[in-house]
């Protein structure tokens, strides 16, 4: 598990769990540039799965308070070993981008490896930064066609 990392808003997030969403839903080249900028760093690697395939997708009736499938999503994994370190890491992105998700994993792997931590943590505040601002952007033009309406 690597280091805190700082949210947009300058409090502390949770290291590995952070760190995979924000890969997940960062810029796919990005997240893949990076990760070749590792790769001298790293040492022999073993490609322990590299697929895609489908998952059910869970979702909470928010008005019984259940918990349901709402049907499947198809996802690219991976899961690295890096063995001069002896470091596992994993990566799973939505639809068969297998290079993102391998990116990914490499990530994660240096990352619990403590390899280039300062960096690590730089460019995943960076996507954090960069997802908050896309979601906000979003959300503001979804609010701008929001109509009030009145019930008589």
């Amino acid at each position: 598990m690597g280091p805190a990392l700082a949210s947009p808003d300058g409090g502390a997030r949770a290291g590995h769990g952070a760190m995979l969403t924000a890969l997940s839903h960062g810029c796919a080249d990005k997240v893949k540039g990076f990760a070749e900028s590792l790769l001298p760093s790293l040492g022999a690697i073993d490609v322990l799965r590299s697929r895609t395939g489908l998952v059910m997708l869970p979702f909470r009736d928010t008005v019984k308070g259940t918990d349901f499938h709402l049907g499947e999503v198809l996802v690219a994994e991976a899961e690295v070993r890096l063995t001069t370190h002896g470091s596992t890491g994993y990566g799973m992105v939505t639809g068969r981008d297998l290079e993102w998700a391998m990116a990914m994993a490499l990530i994660d792997a240096a990352a619990s490896a403590g390899i280039e931590p300062a960096a690590i943590s730089a460019f995943v505040a960076g996507t954090i930064a960069a997802n908050a601002a896309r979601d906000r952007q979003s959300l503001c033009a979804v609010e701008a066609t929001r109509v009030d309406m009145e019930t008589f």
